[in-house]
């Protein structure tokens, strides 16, 4: 049951149960009210962001637009720079092909007259080849002549003093050596040079052994050329004794000898491989050398002769040393003379010209004077002066 204002209703009543059933449609529209309202509150919060979002992206929307009206732009604006560029880049390839076709034309030309003159220089040259080969086969002929020369110990004997000769005369004055030489021994020396004592004459030797130096050079194989060390060895040091004892006299050549070698091969043979035999040369006496250092021994030998023959005519020097000494004496006299002699005119001369001023002087004074012939009273002359006139009678 319900009261109300004073009236009680039942609850299965028809009006009751519309009243009760409108409030509670009003109760659930009100409801539904508060809740549409709070969800559209809640959607308005939820949109506001997607709003924004909705501005910016329309924002970059029409960015993007404008961005593609100004990449069109720009793709026009390149379009036509690139089209210039591709016209600019043709031309100027054009012109680079024409200035590499000139050029090749002109590189071509001057290679073809550079080859040309090349192709002349290589013939000249070629004739230049074929001369010297011809002289080259001359010269293997005359090469294979000298050795069968050198393989006979007699021409090689000559060979070596015609080197030895040569040298020789080149070095030395030609009075101070002689080629041939006997000595009181009766041994022929091949040449003797004439030093002043100490040391005295000395002999130099050009017949030097090459049979064993030959047989070194062809040695094949090690037995070879351990046999012809050894004969090398046997060879020169019996030289080195011949030397020594046929051309070292006591008290008629120098005390040592030279041994001339006429190759600088065999020099520099024994020097680097055999330098035992250049000792034993030295405890001899006997010096080994090549042409090279025969010239410079023959150049020292030279000054020698020279210092020793300047000193045998020091006399002669000091002698006319004197004379000149007493020339200048003489010559120093004569000019004191000649001297005392100049004064004296000097003094005469200076005597002459003050008489000649004085004379001129009384020359200019007699200019001055005007003379008349007076009757005089007596025979002697009387002056009158100058600025008067002679009294009258």
């Amino acid at each position: 049951m319900i009261t109300f204002r004073g009236q009680t209703y039942a609850l299965d009543d028809p009006l009751v149960l519309a009243a009760l059933g409108g409030g509670a449609l009003v109760l659930l529209l009100f409801v539904l009210l508060i809740v549409t309202l709070r969800a559209a509150a809640r959607s308005a919060r939820m949109t506001e962001p997607l709003g924004f979002h909705l501005s910016q992206l329309g924002s970059r929307v029409q960015a993007l637009s404008d961005g593609q009206q100004q990449l069109a732009g720009g793709l026009t604006h390149v379009s036509e720079a690139q089209a210039a560029s591709q016209a600019r880049v043709l031309h100027l390839m054009e012109q680079r092909l024409a200035e590499v076709s000139r050029g090749m034309s002109e590189s071509l030309h001057g290679t073809a007259t550079r080859t040309a003159r090349s192709l002349g220089e290589l013939q000249q040259r070629l004739e230049t080849i074929d001369k010297a080969q011809s002289n080259i086969e001359k010269l293997s002929g005359d090469v294979l002549s000298l050795q069968d020369i050198l393989s006979n110990k007699q021409t090689r004997g000559a060979f070596g003093e015609i080197q030895l000769n040569d040298i020789v005369r080149k070095a030395m004055p030609p009075d101070s050596f002689a080629m041939q030489a006997t000595l009181s021994n009766g041994r022929r020396a091949d040449c003797l040079i004439h030093l002043p004592n100490p040391p005295g004459p000395i002999v130099i030797d050009s017949k030097f052994p090459l049979e064993a130096y030959e047989a070194l050079r062809r040695a094949e194989n090690q037995s070879q050329l351990i046999e012809a060390q050894r004969m090398l060895r046997i060879a020169v040091r019996s030289h080195i004794k011949a030397i020594a004892e046929r051309y070292i006299l006591d008290g008629e050549t120098a005390d040592g000898a030279l041994m001339f070698l006429p190759s600088e091969a065999v020099y520099a043979e024994l020097h680097a491989n055999f330098p035992e035999l250049v000792r034993e040369g030295f405890d001899a006496r006997v010096w080994i050398v090549s042409p090279t250092t025969c010239m410079a021994t023959l150049n020292t030998m030279r000054a020698v002769l020279k210092d020793a023959r300047m000193r045998e005519q020091a006399g002669a020097i000091r002698a006319t040393l004197k004379l000149l000494h007493r020339d200048v004496e003489l010559v120093v006299e004569r000019v004191e003379k000649l001297s005392t002699h100049f004064h004296q005119a000097r003094a005469d001369l200076d005597g002459v010209t003050t008489a000649a001023e004085r004379a001129g002087k009384r020359a200019a004074k007699l200019d001055n004077f005007d003379f008349e012939e007076l009757a005089p009273d007596d025979d002697t002359p009387r002056i009158v002066p100058l600025n008067k006139s002679p009294a009258k009678p």
